[in-house]
């Protein structure tokens, strides 16, 4: 389907009885298995490609084998195997998890409720290939203009700690903009750097052990804490209103940890709006750049995993400039 000329401001959407949370399933179609990756579109993608200046390419993904150990006990890691014989070699990797690194976060990731994933799809349609599977991210791959937003950099004065609860709403996305110097556009790929991929990595062994299992249930003590976005219905219709393809952060989880009040972003992003979450990217060479040349905008490319029937997949992702 082709995107509408008009896209519906959030308070257009049709909301579900009783319930107070609205849903695009209808913007681009009662079969489509896209969501807001439908934003990018051959002259969006054709004008991001302006945006290449100098050439100079940034990868954004992790090592695969980071986090190290598994940040969830349901993704310790994976074990890495290579034979070597007298003609070359090959690899083999067991217990890789596709979302245990740099990741997408796909629309069989999350539901809303007994309404289903995105589209309102239920628990039997994704047991296996078709419908919003990560073979159709896979198949048109996610290319278009990226933004980053340094909160790390501007976002609150006088710094703060990126293990602590820092939340970003609409305002400070567009507080931080204007200091970027750049404005926000339908499909772009936003990019929100909180510094907690660097903090992490300047954590010794023990240190990165004992957090994991932290990231568990709402408040509890010993909950692990990190900067990202803020979990209300307000920025979810901020985010909706900008029409961004994608969200994707250098945190284990986009949002802003613990979840308080129940509410959690991720059951409006994925589900409700179709968008991807991005999660444990790497973009310390990315504002290291964008610091020194301040262009906060560029071409970004990714190719998620063909994997039929998948819930997520690295990201392969890279910038150029």
């Amino acid at each position: 389907m082709a995107v509408p000329e008009r896209l519906p401001d959030y308070n257009e959407l049709p909301e579900f009885e009783g319930l107070g949370e609205r849903h695009a399933w209808e913007v681009f179609g009662p079969n489509d298995d896209l969501g807001t990756i439908n934003l990018l579109t051959p002259e969006r993608i054709l004008a991001a490609s302006k945006l290449i200046k100098r050439g100079a390419v940034i990868n954004l993904s992790l090592p695969l084998d980071q986090p190290s150990p598994g940040m969830f006990p349901s993704r310790p890691g994976y074990t890495h195997h290579r034979e070597v014989t007298r003609g070359g070699g090959d690899d083999s990797i067991d217990g890789f998890q596709l979302q245990g690194s740099s990741q997408w976060d796909g629309l069989r990731h999350v539901r809303f409720r007994d309404r289903g994933f995105y589209q309102g799809v239920q628990d039997d349609a994704v047991r296996g290939p078709g419908r919003i599977g990560m073979e159709h991210w896979a198949k048109k791959g996610i290319f278009g203009r990226g933004i980053l937003i340094d909160m790390a950099r501007y976002g609150v004065d006088g710094g703060f700690d990126a293990f602590s609860r820092v939340a970003l709403d609409g305002p400070m996305f567009e507080k931080i903009a204007k200091a970027e110097h750049i404005e926000f556009q339908t499909g772009d790929i936003v990019l929100i750097r909180t510094g907690w991929a660097a903090k992490y990595a300047s954590l010794d062994q023990a240190g990165r052990e004992a957090m994991v299992g932290a990231i568990k249930g709402e408040e509890e003590p010993d909950h692990h804490k990190c900067a990202g976005i803020d979990a209300s219905k307000a920025t979810a219709e901020w985010i909706w209103n900008h029409h961004p393809a994608a969200l994707c952060g250098d945190n284990p989880a986009l949002e802003a940890l613990p979840v308080t009040n129940r509410e959690f972003q991720h059951r409006r992003i994925l589900p409700m709006f179709g968008m991807p979450i991005g999660e444990f990217w790497d973009f310390e060479e990315l504002a290291e750049d964008c610091a020194r040349d301040g262009v906060y905008e560029f071409f970004f490319a990714s190719s998620p995993l063909y994997i039929p029937g998948a819930a997520g997949s690295p990201i392969n992702a890279h910038v150029v400039k």
